[in-house]
This record gives structure tokens, C-alpha cells and sequence, in this order.
């Protein structure tokens, strides 16, 4: 009776295990049937990545140079403090124009600027005559009383771009500013500069001397002002000080 029972438990026994598994693969089967099974598994695997990502970028990122300093303002506009050759003023005074010669009241304006606005008698006193030709003067003429020689000067700082002789205007210089005005002087004797020299306001560039087309007027200087290099003319006395 007893290797019955034995033999019994023996062929039984399997059917215990199989049974187990049966039991274990049920439980797998009713849970996956959940329907927040997926969901759930999905949403926890995107958090796995996502602070996966976050690390990785937050240990990329440098740490700010403790020597600057910066204010976001609500505009968007970042200030910060800035120093080296390369640091631009912003608020810096814009320079202001002076005359092309030392002393305004010792010279005369021996030919004006043809103004188109001016009445017939001051559009007729700017014609230069060269030739059988009456044309626009399209700047201003100084002289001395005496006729005699004088210093010629930057109106303000910026590049000599051009140093010519010309065989009708005399020798020439133009300086080219960073407002986008272009100085120019004519009628010139002893050039004191060089193209591409950078010039400061006041600095002397020249002397008057004189010229084929208005050589009646003796020593003087013809100037002009241009918007840029070969532009249209404007009346310097709109932009020059009171000096």
C-alpha cells in the first residue's frame, strides 16, 4: 500500500508543476489584459529617457566667467561688464565739425556754395567761369586779405582715402569720416599727408595755394563736403561750427 502511494505522489508530482506554470502564465495573461498596462509601462519608460536627457545636457553646460556679469533686462537687452580694445562706447559724444582753417574771421568766403533755394543775385555770385563755361560752385572758397598763404585743416578725424594733383583743381585731398561725409580740399600747396594716414580733427594737412580753374582768386582753398566717396554735394555751412 505504501509503494502505491509513493508511486502515486511520483505521477502526480508533474502535474503539480505544470499546474504552477499554468497558474503563473494565467496571472501574466490577466495582467496584461489590464488596459492601463501598456499606458503605464510606456509613460514610465518616456520619464526613464527624458531624465536621461536632462542629465546629459545639465553636465554639458559650462559654468558662466565669474569676471562678467550680466543683466537681462525686460526688453531682452543683456548688459554686462566689458573691458579691452575691442569695448565700444555707446554713449560716447559724436565729434562735432569744425572749419577747415584756423581762424574763421581772418578769412574771407571769397566764392560761396550754389544753393538752388537762394534768391537769383547769390545764385549768380557761386557760378564759376572757366573757359566759355559758367558752372554750379558746388563749395566754398577761403582766402586772406593779404593773399597771402595758410594753413589748411581736417574738418574732423578720419581716413585720407584720396591725394591727387589735378592739372585743372590744383593738388587735392579727401578725407572720408565715420558719419559718412567725404571732406574735400583743393587748391592745395605743400600736402602734408598720405593716403590711407588716419587724421584727427585740427590736424594740418596742407597750405592754400592755387589752381588753373579759379586762379584769379590767387593763394586760397576751395572746399567741399560730399555724402561719400564721388557723392552729390552739400552746403558745408549746414554742418560746420561756429569756429
Amino acid at each position: 500500500m505504501s509503494e502505491q502511494k509513493r508511486d502515486l505522489v511520483q505521477e502526480e508530482a508533474p502535474k503539480s508543476t505544470e499546474g504552477a506554470q499554468s497558474g503563473t502564465s494565467s496571472s501574466w495573461k490577466r495582467l496584461l489584459a489590464k488596459k492601463w498596462v501598456f499606458p503605464a509601462t510606456y509613460i514610465a519608460a518616456a520619464a526613464i529617457i527624458l531624465t536621461l536627457m536632462w542629465w546629459y545636457q545639465g553636465s554639458s553646460i559650462t559654468k558662466p566667467d565669474k569676471n562678467v556679469s550680466l543683466d537681462a533686462t525686460k526688453s531682452g537687452t543683456v548688459t554686462g561688464n566689458v573691458s579691452g580694445t575691442d569695448a565700444v562706447a555707446t554713449n560716447a559724444k559724436q565729434e562735432t565739425m569744425q572749419w577747415p582753417v584756423k581762424e574763421r574771421s581772418e578769412l574771407d568766403v571769397v566764392l560761396p556754395f550754389f544753393d538752388n533755394k537762394a534768391s537769383n543775385e547769390v545764385r549768380q555770385a557761386a557760378m564759376v567761369e572757366y573757359g566759355d563755361t559758367f558752372t554750379p560752385h558746388m563749395g566754398m572758397d577761403f582766402a586772406r586779405h593779404d593773399n597771402q598763404a595758410f594753413d589748411v585743416l581736417a574738418v574732423m578725424g578720419g581716413k585720407v582715402t584720396t591725394v591727387q594733383k589735378d592739372p585743372v583743381v590744383g593738388n587735392l585731398v579727401e578725407i572720408t569720416h565715420s558719419n559718412g561725409l567725404v571732406s574735400v580740399y583743393q587748391s592745395l600747396a605743400e600736402v602734408k599727408v598720405a593716403k590711407d594716414a588716419e587724421v584727427k580733427k585740427g590736424d594740418i594737412i596742407a597750405k592754400a595755394g592755387r589752381n588753373e580753374l579759379e586762379k584769379d582768386q590767387g593763394n586760397h582753398l576751395h572746399f567741399e563736403l560730399r555724402q561719400g566717396q564721388g557723392g552729390p554735394a552739400v552746403n558745408p555751412e549746414q554742418y560746420l561750427g561756429e569756429h
